[in-house]
């Protein structure tokens, strides 16, 4: 039984990428000088009406602190499930995270849209620092953000 599984489950990892077409997309967020700690930060897809769809990227260490990127977590459920093996450091006062993953293409040009959320310890909280379309037209296209983000941009590969 264990071989015709093991079987059966290679045939459709094989399978699966000649439907499935993805594209490597390049997401880099640059944040503003704002003189705090480190800014954690939740890279996250909804659909055109703002309703979570996935996660992307976090960006900071201590799930703890998650709960204060307020849309993500409330969005996520703040289910382990959702973020498990999609995090890093948190990114300091300045500094850039760059983050490249490999998307469907069915999600690029079909009302999906990038948010960011940002936190820093003892400084205020911003839902949807940053959104973006998750168009072609959009690759390569600076956004600026609303709170420690100073601009955002991805770029299809």
């Amino acid at each position: 039984m264990k071989k015709i599984l093991f079987a059966l489950g290679l045939t459709t990892a094989m399978a699966l990428p000649a439907y499935a077409q993805a594209r490597e997309v390049t997401f880099t967020t640059q944040l503003s000088d704002y003189g705090g700690d480190g800014a954690y930060l939740a890279l996250y897809l909804t659909d055109a009406d703002g309703k979570y769809q996935g996660t992307l990227w976090i960006a900071g260490e201590k799930s703890k602190y998650y709960k204060h990127l307020r849309d993500w977590a409330r969005g996520s459920g703040l289910n382990q499930a959702e973020y498990d093996g999609l995090t890093g450091a948190s990114v300091t006062s300045g500094r850039a995270l760059k983050v490249t993953l490999e998307l469907e293409d069915a999600l690029i040009d079909s009302g999906y849209q990038v948010r960011v959320d940002t936190s820093v310890e003892d400084m205020r909280d911003n839902r949807s620092d940053v959104v973006a379309p998750l168009t072609t037209e959009g690759s390569g296209k600076t956004v600026s953000g609303r709170g420690y983000v100073h601009s955002f941009v991805y770029d299809l590969k």
